[in-house]
């Protein structure tokens, strides 16, 4: 698959670059960012190897994992990171996740950086189903997933130890045909 770039009204999703370390690190060193991440706060290492890591992921054939920079549409600035991994290829699951500068919550942002991921998995790989976790605590991230037509479809229990504390998450997916029909403005 060709670099991947997707435009939404406010934001662009775009492959990482080595020039975007500045930008990368300063979300992904932020403990207030990342305190619902199994990940970070990133020191500069870490950034580093994450932005090769994304590049690196950019160039496999086939290709099943995407982790893209979300940008202002206008300005070009990045302002966060996402990403959309293919699990099972034979039956077309895969997983999305997102990450925003805290100076960038609440605007609906997210929202649309996960739809634009919503829109490839299901508009161009043809996946079947998608799907995302979020602490049980993190009533932000739930309500972006509900907001592009994610269905909650339980609770994981203590299934992730992050920074030495058992974590639950609760579990979103949504089907092609239901995406479909949202997007076509009919209900399901």
């Amino acid at each position: 698959m060709k670099r991947v770039r997707l435009e939404g009204p406010r934001v662009v999703l775009r492959e990482f670059e080595l020039s975007d370390f500045e930008a990368v690190h300063a979300y992904g060193s932020d403990p207030e960012v990342v305190r619902f991440m199994v990940w970070g706060p990133n020191e500069p290492p870490d950034t580093e190897a994450f932005i090769r890591h994304a590049r690196e992921l950019a160039q496999q054939e086939p290709r099943t994992s995407f982790e893209l920079a979300v940008t202002l549409r206008e300005s070009g600035a990045l302002i966060g990171g996402c990403g959309l991994r293919v699990n099972r290829t034979l039956v077309g699951d895969a997983d999305i996740g997102y990450v925003l500068h805290r100076d960038y919550w609440g605007r609906g942002l997210a929202a649309e950086a996960a739809g634009l991921l919503l829109q490839l998995g299901f508009g161009q790989l043809g996946l079947s189903r998608i799907w995302a976790t979020c602490d049980v605590e993190n009533r932000a991230s739930a309500r972006v997933l509900e907001k592009i037509g994610m269905q909650r479809e339980g609770r994981l229990r203590r299934n992730l130890l992050v920074r030495g504390r058992w974590r639950d998450s609760y579990l979103y997916a949504i089907l092609a045909d239901e995406w479909r029909q949202a997007r076509d403005g009919r209900s399901p």
